[in-house]
């Protein structure tokens, strides 16, 4: 099957005063079209609840990822079937996710439809509200003391993610999403032009398989820590969520209300604990003065 991630092109590079026509690869950026098969009133309907730009690849498990995260599926009994619409396309831009009879729908949740960009992640959707709907309520959800990671390991996920990332060594263009264990060694990645994207794919493969929650898991971003990426982390069970970038407000208010370990700024040996330090294991910390 044809590697969809990038593509090839002719640019003119300037070096200097030389120029070259030379080949370039980028990353590639098409819609995908997720859709819900699902019975109603005695009918089998579909209906689309996202289209987002993303970079082809692990479809499947980015509309399952979706769907989970955003709370409209629970448990990954409740499909019957995943495929490409339609059903013989090899390189469609659309998936269906088809429930198993009696599977209850939230049909305010369906009601609304979604539009996701590679930058601006789930627009209108993000609300504390819905993880509270999703059954996570209002209180802490993790154990304050699990799990417990070294600062040394924290130092060392920029570099081991780097390591890891197939595509963006062709590209340089992708936000990359990893599940490391608690000694830091590499659970699983995804790559995407979208950050939400990324994660989403990542959190589909455990979900499919049925590893979620992931509460002994340490979810690694390349980017910043945006209040989708927290909630995302949160609907799969993740405690802690570590970026190379900076967080934003209510980022760090979601995590210190359901009692996750928010990191930021992780990179050149350097990294910002916004809240539950208490997971963190540091030969001292130096009081702010």
């Amino acid at each position: 099957m044809t590697d969809r991630s990038y593509v090839t092109v002719n640019v003119q590079k300037i070096v200097g005063a030389k120029a070259a026509t030379v080949p370039d690869a980028l990353a590639a950026e098409e819609p995908l079209e997720i859709q819900l098969g699902y019975e109603r009133k005695g009918w089998h309907v579909h209906k689309t609840v996202s289209i987002t730009m993303r970079t082809p690849g692990h479809d499947f498990e980015l509309a399952a990822g979706f769907l989970f995260t955003e709370g409209i599926l629970r448990r990954p009994d409740q499909i019957a079937q995943i495929r490409c619409e339609p059903a013989d396309a090899e390189n469609g831009n659309t998936v269906r996710i088809e429930l198993k009879p009696g599977v209850p729908v939230d049909w305010q949740r369906l009601e609304r439809h979604f539009y996701t960009s590679s930058s601006c992640g789930v627009c209108g959707k993000t609300s504390i509200e819905a993880l509270r709907s999703a059954g996570l309520g209002s209180k802490p959800i993790f154990d304050s003391t699990s799990p417990i990671v070294d600062a040394a390991t924290i130092h060392e996920l920029p570099n081991r993610l780097r390591e890891a990332q197939s595509v963006f060594d062709r590209t340089g263009g992708l936000h990359a999403a990893a599940l490391f264990e608690p000694n830091g060694r590499l659970i699983a990645l995804r790559e995407d032009v979208g950050r939400h994207n990324a994660v989403d794919k990542l959190v589909g493969s455990q979900w499919l398989t049925g590893r979620t929650p992931l509460l002994h898991a340490i979810l690694f971003v390349s980017g910043r820590a945006s209040f989708e990426l927290m909630q995302k982390a949160l609907m799969a069970g993740i405690p802690m969520l570590v970026a190379v970038g900076a967080p934003s407000s209510l980022a760090v208010a979601l995590a210190e209300e359901f009692g996750a370990t928010l990191i930021g700024f992780t990179r050149d040996q350097r990294f910002n604990i916004y809240t539950n330090a208490s997971r963190i294991r540091s030969a001292a910390f130096v009081p702010v003065v």
